[in-house]
């Protein structure tokens, strides 16, 4: 584990956090004292989701794609 003070931390940044990115830890110091970790974070599962999970929860309505069709033609008409 490196340990870096925060200054060169400031300097270095992008360096550092390449480093985390790749699994290494590396402590932030102030004065010699370990103030922070710097660490990659954990991956979100990348597995995709099952289709249809939501089938039968819930219903739309018969005319749902043409709900409130003349308020909102009146919006982009510009009448209130």
């Amino acid at each position: 584990m490196q340990t870096v003070n925060i200054h060169e931390a400031k300097t270095h940044l992008s360096r550092f956090v390449d480093q985390a990115a790749a699994g290494e830890e590396i402590l932030i110091a102030r004065a010699g004292k370990p103030v922070a970790r710097l660490v990659a974070l954990a991956q979100p599962d990348l597995e995709p989701r099952t289709l249809g999970q939501g089938k039968g929860r819930f219903t739309l309505p018969d005319d749902f794609s043409s709900l409130h069709e003349a308020s909102i033609q009146r919006m982009f008409e510009g009448e209130a």
